[in-house]
């Protein structure tokens, strides 16, 4: 069957473009890339292996309900993870581990709410 298309990037929505890119690119020991507009507009964290594009939009809503689609981030420890991300300005949603399909995992979001997956896979 033929494709219909290609990943150009995954977006997200967010309040501030810059802030949000640079805790993303924190988490993915990468840096800022391309930044559009006059207040920013699109901001994007440069990719590195194993990591898509990257694309923060801003937008005027706000977040108001669960993501319908989120990101796993693999991690070798989800206790020390957690911590860099709440020293990011992420946050824990999950206080303790939860475990399914012989994964350990936990859900934190990042500074605007934006809930992800630390996922450690023995």
């Amino acid at each position: 069957m033929d494709a219909i298309g290609g990943l150009e990037a995954v977006t997200i929505d967010c309040a501030d473009p810059v802030a949000l890119a640079r805790f993303w690119a924190a988490v993915f020991g990468s840096e800022l890339g391309e930044i559009d507009g006059d207040p920013p507009r699109f901001v994007d964290v440069a990719p590195v292996p194993g990591v898509p594009l990257l694309c923060f939009q801003r937008v005027k809503e706000a977040k108001v309900v669960k993501n319908r689609v989120h990101l796993d981030v693999t991690v070798k420890d989800v206790e020390a993870a957690t911590l860099r991300v709440e020293a990011l300005g992420g946050s824990r949603i999950d206080r303790d581990l939860r475990y399914d399909l012989g994964c350990q995992y936990r859900v934190v979001a990042d500074p605007e709410g934006n809930e992800f997956c630390l996922v450690h896979v023995p």
